[in-house]
C-alpha cells in the first residue's frame, strides 16, 4: 500500500480487526439471504433482482471492497458471468479465491483501483463506503466514478447527515450519511435510477440501496 493510500482505517482493515471481520463474515449464499430477511424483511436477492432487472447477464462488474466474496456469489447465481472483485485485505482475498470460480480478485484499494477509465458497465460497492472516511471520500468516489461506464450501484448505511458511528468500541472506523446524495453532488453526470431505503425490522437503524446512471453530457 502506498503513502498516498495509506489511512487508518486501511490499516485496521488490513490488521488483526479486519481479520476479526473476515472471519464473522463467511456466510453461504442462503445465509447472506437469510440474514437480509431477518434485518430487513427482504432478501439480498430479492433486491438484487430489482435493481439489476435491465443489466445484462454478460456486463462487466466490479464490487469495490468484494471481501470474501458473498456479494459476487450473489450474483453468479443470478447469471452474472463476467465479475471482477477487488479488497485490501490479502486474507479476504485468499477465502475469495477459494469459495469462487471464474471471477477476477484483485487486491488494491478503492483509492487506486487497477483498471481503465470507464471499464466497468458497472461498479458497486457494499457496506464499504461506510468505512472510508468523510475527507477521504470524494478520493474513493471519484475512482469508482472513472471507472464505471454506465452505472453505479451502492448498498450503504443511510443517514440525512454525516454522523460518526462507534463500531465495536473504536471510533474513526464507520460513518453513515446520504451516499447516494453524495456521489449526484459531485458528479454532473449521474442521475438517479433506483433508491430504496431499507429500515431494519427490530432496530431504528437505516440502509439504503441505490443504482445510479452515467448520462451523456452537452
Amino acid at each position: 500500500m502506498s503513502k498516498a493510500q495509506a489511512t487508518p482505517q486501511l490499516g485496521a482493515w488490513c490488521g488483526e480487526f479486519g481479520h476479526e471481520y473476515t472471519l464473522r463474515s463467511c456466510l453461504s449464499p442462503e445465509q447472506v439471504d437469510a440474514l437480509w430477511e431477518k434485518n430487513y424483511g427482504t432478501t439480498r436477492t430479492q433486491l438484487n433482482q430489482h435493481f439489476l432487472g435491465n443489466i445484462p447477464a454478460d456486463a462487466r462488474i466490479l464490487e469495490v471492497g468484494c471481501n470474501i466474496g458473498n456479494q459476487l456469489l450473489l450474483l453468479q447465481r443470478l447469471g452474472y458471468s463476467n465479475l471482477y472483485g477487488v479488497d485490501v485485505q490479502d486474507y479476504a482475498l485468499e477465502m475469495a479465491r477459494s469459495r469462487t470460480k471464474n471471477v477476477n480478485l484483485a487486491q488494491a484499494s478503492t483509492f487506486a483501483l487497477p483498471y481503465e477509465d470507464k471499464y466497468f458497465d458497472m461498479v458497486f460497492t457494499s457496506g464499504v463506503l461506510i468505512h472510508v472516511s468523510p475527507r477521504d471520500l470524494p478520493t474513493a468516489l471519484k475512482e469508482i466514478h472513472r471507472c464505471a461506464k454506465s452505472y453505479i450501484w451502492g448498498s450503504e448505511y443511510y443517514a440525512s447527515t454525516v454522523t460518526e458511528i462507534n463500531y465495536r468500541g473504536r471510533g474513526q472506523l464507520l460513518w453513515k450519511m446520504n451516499y447516494g446524495r453524495e456521489y449526484l453532488a459531485r458528479f454532473k453526470d449521474l442521475e438517479l435510477v433506483l433508491e430504496r431505503r431499507l429500515p431494519y425490522l427490530e432496530s431504528a437503524n437505516v440502509d439504503s440501496m441505490f443504482l445510479l446512471r452515467r448520462v451523456e453530457q452537452d
